[in-house]
């Protein structure tokens, strides 16, 4: 059944009303992770401990009815924790598959960056291919199926950064931040005899879910707003003060969040005020900077708001014809 733009924003005003129940006063986080959840990407929350990055991922596991599933990174893990080990069965006399904790629809990883780089590339395949190799065998992953990671920027010790090809697979990095005064007091009183989290009930299927997905896809997208997207990531490749630019797959994330972002507020089809609104979101993890301006204490964000600055807006009728 196709579903219309109509449906998609409403589907997305219940599923944020419904986590704001347990993360009060965050619009904005609430909805990139409603954006990254209809854009079938991953999203990486990079926060201080406290702010309920952990609460995020479980809220919105239940809130669709979704598999959930929990990995606290640490550095002795192995890969196969993560994806699962092949064990020999004596009855039968051959080896059977034993699924990890990624083999489920929404997988928090905790503390991302605990885990050693071999750890950590277990997750590469999963999150690009929706599937997991073992012992030459290919396993394909639950639909929808979405990486939600957490990582604290500020302690670095006995951590492992993330590589380039790791990061430019989420396409969204957060934060969530300190609650406003009044908001942390509410936060107080709604948790006084228990957290909110054990008492939220499901406000969507799996089947609506994927029925949305599918529906932010047919969102238009002009050739002028197409060409606005790749002027801004080729800007980020030349760059002075970038040693890496964002990839094509970054191209890609910002399109497919526009889509989202477009459905959500109504329309059917994707402004350039959507590319400004998540370029920040979708873009500066994926660059690498030189290291004068590091020196320099300059700021991925800060290089996507020049760059936004200096690229013009393409003119174009921006709705479908």
């Amino acid at each position: 059944m196709n579903i219309s733009v109509s449906h998609v924003q409403a589907f997305g005003k219940t599923l944020a009303n419904n986590l704001e129940k347990v993360i009060v006063g965050k619009a904005q986080a609430l909805e990139l992770m409603t954006i990254g959840l209809l854009a079938q990407g991953h999203i990486l929350i990079e926060d201080i401990p406290g702010v309920g990055k952990t609460m995020l991922a479980r809220a919105l596991a239940k809130s669709i009815g979704c598999e959930f599933s929990r990995l606290q990174f640490t550095p002795d893990m192995l890969p196969s924790d993560v994806t699962g080990v092949s064990i020999y069965n004596q009855s039968t006399g051959s080896f059977e598959f034993r699924p990890g904790p990624v083999m489920s629809q929404i997988v928090l990883v905790d503390e991302i960056n605990r885990a050693t780089p071999k750890t950590q590339s277990a997750l590469l395949e999963a999150m690009e291919e929706r599937q997991i190799t073992v012992d030459g065998v290919s396993h394909s992953l639950a639909t929808p199926f979405m990486v939600i990671a957490t990582q604290n920027p500020i302690e670095y010790e006995g951590t492992f950064p993330l590589p380039e090809a790791q990061l430019d697979r989420f396409m969204l990095r957060l934060q969530i931040g300190y609650p406003s005064l009044a908001d942390e007091m509410n936060i107080l009183d709604l948790q006084q005899i228990q957290h909110p989290i054990h008492t939220i009930q499901p406000v969507a299927t799996v089947d609506e879910l994927v029925e949305a997905q599918e529906a932010v896809k047919r969102v238009y997208v002009s050739d002028a707003v197409k060409r606005y997207i790749v002027e801004i990531n080729r800007a980020t490749r030349s760059h002075g003060d970038v040693y890496l630019g964002v990839s094509p797959r970054g191209s890609l994330a910002l399109y497919k969040t526009a889509q989202v972002k477009a459905a959500l507020d109504g329309r059917n089809y994707v402004l350039p005020d959507d590319i400004q609104s998540l370029a920040e979101f979708t873009l500066p993890h994926r660059m690498v900077l030189n290291p004068s301006s590091r020196l320099r204490n300059l700021s991925p964000v800060q290089v996507i708001q020049e760059v936004l600055a200096s690229v013009p807006v393409f003119d174009g009728n921006y709705q479908a014809e």
